[in-house]
Formats: C-alpha cells, structure tokens, sequence
C-alpha cells in the first residue's frame, strides 16, 4: 500500500508473523480486515500491547454490520486499541522499533511499536510469467478466466487467489478439483456453482456463506431473513460464550437458503451445516426435522428451523386446525 515512509521501515506481513520467535511488546497493525483483526486479537490476548490502524470507519467491513460490531465489542475488551478512520499514516525508524504517527476522528498520535504487521495491499503475483506471451489476459485483480477455471488461452487454466475473489485455502482447494475435472477429464465443472463459506477466527469467530442482504437485493432476490441470538442457546449460556447470533436468509416464502451468517465461539464449525444444506438443495425445514444433540451450540440452527415451521402456522391453517382438534374430541 501506497504508506509514507513504509519503504524506510521493517514489516511484517501474514507470510513472515508466523516466524517470530518472540511476542513484541508493543505491535502495530495496519488494515482491519480479517487477518489484521485476527492477529490484532490474537497477540492482545498473548499479553502485547496492539494498535489497529484502519483508514475506514470499522472493522471487517464486508461482513455483515451487526456480526461486526459484536466483534470490535470483544476485540476492545482484550485490549485492542483501534483507531478507525485512521489519516495520513506515516511510518519513520525509531531505533529497533517503528514510529507510527496517524490522525484519526481529529486527534492525532504518535506511537512507538516494536513491531508493525501490514495486513493490507495484497496483489497478484504475476510479474515475470510472461502471460503476454501466451496470451493470458489478466489485470490488477489477477488472470482473467471463465466460469470453467480456462483462461484467454484454452490450453491454461488458473485456480486460487490469482483468479478468485475468495482468497481462501479451502476455495483454492475447491477450485483445482475443478480444474483437474475440466482438463483431466473433460468435465464442465463450473466455480458459479461452488458454495464457498469462511471464517474469520477472532473471538468469537464470524463465518458466511451465500448471500448477504445487499447482495440478494442487487440480484433481484426478494428474502426472508430468521436471527437466533446465542444468548436463547444453552451451551452457549453455559460455556460463557453468548455473544453471537444464527442469522440465516432464505427466498422469500420460502424455505430455501440463500445465505447465512453466524456469529459464535466456533462459527467456523458450525457454518459448514448450513453449507452442507445450500450444497444439497435441504432447506429449513429439513433443518428443522433433524435431531440435533443436546446441549450444542449447533442447536441454534435447528432453532431457526423451528422458526421458519412457525411461520407455516399461519391464521387460516390455525382456524382450521383448531376446528379439527374440536372435531375430533368428540
């Protein structure tokens, strides 16, 4: 990222953090997303003093706004100092460590950290690969390729970060298993029908899949949407870990899903039934239908299932229903 002075300072970045062999006392992160938040949390609760630097006005803003701000509430409270909003960052050597002097909501500060983390400015690597060649197309995003994974040139295909949106381990995964279906055995699996979750570990963790509301309005999908707080979920209540919802959107009156974010201590785990319910055409009421143990916090997602099952009782059916139940006791 274009930073005055970042040129002049030592930096970490998420491929270098995982080498120190030592906690920084004071450690200084640049960007809000999803790996500075983790790492932000992460050192605090080892006992560093963290500063998180953000230009914008809060963290992890492409998730949804309320998961968000359960998050920043639990970051603060592990002794995360965030500066939102964050101007006109400098950075300059200050002996062994890095001085960072930013302006943000009109204040300005000038602080000392002994390490700097930039969690920010990731590019695609595709200098000295000669695709101009071989007459790849690609840009600033990274190479070009169709829903089938092919590139320009229908000899070369590309998989991962350099083409995805999603920039995770697992869609990487995903994404070569398509690749080797379409060149190895003239399949037509296509990324369009992929349903890619993931997470972001803080605490509690934050995990998506499928659509949020912006997204469905932009499509021209019409939702219903169903929340159960975690606070209503007895292994939640119990294990001190509260904080949290099931949001879940399915089309409207129906009961078919098209996104879902959690909110929990292990969001990341329980994200994957809802996914596996996208993937297989199951909708709440198949949720609803199956016995989840007790207690889990997996019981959330049946619960919204029961949600949806209520919303089935609507005045005619409960009119007819109860004239049934009159019926029938004579």
């Amino acid at each position: 990222p274009r930073i005055e002075g970042l040129d002049s300072v030592d930096y970490l970045t998420n491929e270098s953090i995982f080498s120190l062999t030592e906690r920084p006392t004071r450690l200084g992160i640049i960007g809000a997303g999803p790996i500075g938040c983790e790492m932000a949390q992460t050192f605090s609760q080892l006992g560093s003093d963290v500063l998180l630097v953000e230009s914008g006005p809060g963290i992890l803003r492409r998730e949804d706004p309320d998961a968000a701000r359960i998050v920043e509430a639990s970051m603060k409270r592990d002794g995360v100092r965030l500066l939102c909003c964050g101007r006109q960052l400098q950075l300059s050597r200050a002996g062994e460590g890095v001085r960072m002097q930013v302006e943000s909501h009109g204040s300005g500060y000038d602080e000392v950290v002994d390490q700097l983390f930039v969690a920010v400015g990731r590019a695609p690597n595709v200098d000295n690969l000669g695709l101009e060649a071989v007459g790849v197309d690609f840009d600033s995003k990274g190479v070009k390729v169709n829903d089938n994974l092919r590139t320009s040139n229908p000899k070369i295909y590309a998989a991962g970060d350099i083409c995805s949106p999603y920039q995770f381990t697992h869609a990487a995964d995903f994404m070569a298993r398509a690749v080797i279906q379409n060149t190895l055995f003239k399949g037509r699996a296509k990324v369009s029908s992929l349903t890619i979750p993931w997470s972001t570990y803080t605490t509690p963790e934050i995990a998506h899949v499928g659509l949020y509301p912006q997204d469905a309005q932009q499509q021209g999908i019409e939702i219903d949407t169903y929340d159960q707080s975690m606070e209503d979920v007895d292994r939640a209540i119990l294990e001190g870990d509260s904080d949290g919802f099931v949001r879940v959107h399915v089309k409207k009156g129906t009961d078919k899903i098209v996104g879902a974010t959690i909110v929990a201590a292990n969001a990341g785990d329980l994200i994957s039934e809802i996914t596996l319910a996208m993937t297989g055409g199951l909708g709440l009421k198949n949720i609803a239908g199956t016995i989840h143990p007790y207690p889990t916090q997996a019981d959330a997602i049946r619960k919204i299932g029961d949600q949806f099952n209520k919303t089935r009782l609507t005045p005619m059916v409960a009119s007819l229903f109860n004239k049934w139940l009159a019926w029938t006791r004579y």
